[in-house]
């Protein structure tokens, strides 16, 4: 459980930091004033003033943030004085252009979306390391059977299902079927398809390897079913260890960030039109409770699906962040997006009431979604 918190906590603090890091540098280089760039989240332990830049280290070890000056808006003179900056009309006007909301749209938007980018490229130079280092990679069952480490992988487990009540996890590996009189040790999907397909009704054991632990796990397989659940309700996919020379392994996590990324976006818009048209969801999402689970799942795996979670979650986070809600990154440039539209910004009272009840909303939804995920994780 210590190892899982570890882990939890630098994956998230990874995640957070580049992000808050792409909104600094590319402040900074639109010469925009930061204030503070932060790692962690207050209160603050201490800080050095470097420059006009307060570079901070705070209690909670879980990302980072930046201040950057102006970016609510034009802040009122009276404000000023108390916090002994400059009040003379020259001093004040001097400082006001190097204010965010002073900059130029497009400016704005690349400090905007800086932030998704980095998450972008994070995850693009951890799959890199990855395919360098060896990545879990699909392969068909009519593959060469003289790849490293071949072995049938549980990708998915439905909610419910005779697999979950099993105990059977993500990340599991299935290593053999077992029932009366009958063993079958098995390197292919199609075999365990046909296994299960022809002991439905019957009590099954599987033989699955979770990090260093054999387990077996009892389950009766469905004759009635979800069709895209399958009769215990896993989904499975043959794996096998695959490394590249790394200037092609730079390549290959560049074009798997790509792709997930695609595929990602097309499963998040699906969701979003059933959500639209139905107003249900047919699959789980979740929340930071849930990731702390596959955080667990992951450890005990090894380091390498330490290195694959936090570049999906990296992507996850990317494309979350450019949603044009209120409150992220893609709600803010939605605003930039309609002053260009209007030719004159929108009432910065209008945006911040609008920013705010959008983070109400989002602090309301992680609230009932952790609630979700305590119940059906412990």
């Amino acid at each position: 459980m210590f190892l899982t918190i570890i882990v939890f906590v630098l994956i998230l603090g990874l995640l957070i930091f580049v992000h808050e890091f792409g909104h600094f540098i590319v402040a900074k280089r639109a010469g925009i004033r930061v204030e503070e760039f932060g790692f962690g989240f207050p209160p603050r332990l201490f800080g050095v003033k470097r420059g006009e830049t307060i570079y901070s280290i705070n209690l909670l070890p879980i990302g980072g943030f930046v201040r950057i000056y102006g970016e609510m808006g034009p802040e009122p003179e009276k404000n000023r004085s108390k916090k002994n900056k400059p009040v003379d009309k020259e001093a004040f006007e001097k400082e006001e252009e190097r204010a965010f909301y002073k900059k130029p749209a497009g400016t704005r938007a690349k400090i905007t979306v800086a932030g998704v980018v980095m998450n972008l490229l994070l995850a693009a130079f951890l799959l890199g390391i990855g395919h360098w280092l060896g990545l879990p990679t699909i392969i068909e069952d009519d593959q060469a059977a003289n790849l490293k480490e071949t072995k049938i992988q549980i990708t998915q487990v439905a909610f419910d299902s005779p697999a979950e009540q099993a105990g059977i996890q993500i990340g599991d590996t299935i290593t053999e079927l077992r029932i009366t009189n009958h063993e079958l040790r098995i390197n292919k999907v199609s075999q365990i398809q046909d296994f299960i397909n022809s002991h439905q009704g019957e009590e099954i054991t599987l033989v699955i390897q979770r990090g260093d632990e054999i387990l077996e796990k009892n389950l009766v397989p469905r004759i009635d079913f979800p069709a895209e659940e399958g009769s215990i309700g896993v989904g499975l996919v043959r794996t096998a260890i695959v490394s590249y020379p790394w200037y092609q392994a730079l390549i290959k996590g560049i074009t798997s960030t790509v792709n997930l990324l695609w595929v990602m976006v097309s499963v998040f818009a699906g969701l979003i039109w059933q959500l639209i048209s139905t107003g249900q969801l047919a699959v789980d999402i979740a929340g930071p409770v849930g990731i702390y689970a596959l955080t667990g799942q992951a450890a005990k795996l090894g380091f390498i699906y330490i290195l694959q979670l936090a570049a999906l979650l990296s992507i996850n986070l990317a494309i979350l962040n450019i949603l044009p809600f209120p409150a992220l990154d893609g709600g803010r440039l939605l605003f930039i997006l309609i002053e260009k539209i209007k030719g004159s910004p929108v009432s910065q009272k209008i945006e911040r009431a609008v920013h705010t009840v959008g983070f109400v909303i989002l602090i309301l939804l992680m609230v009932a979604v952790t609630w979700r995920d305590i119940a059906r994780f412990f």
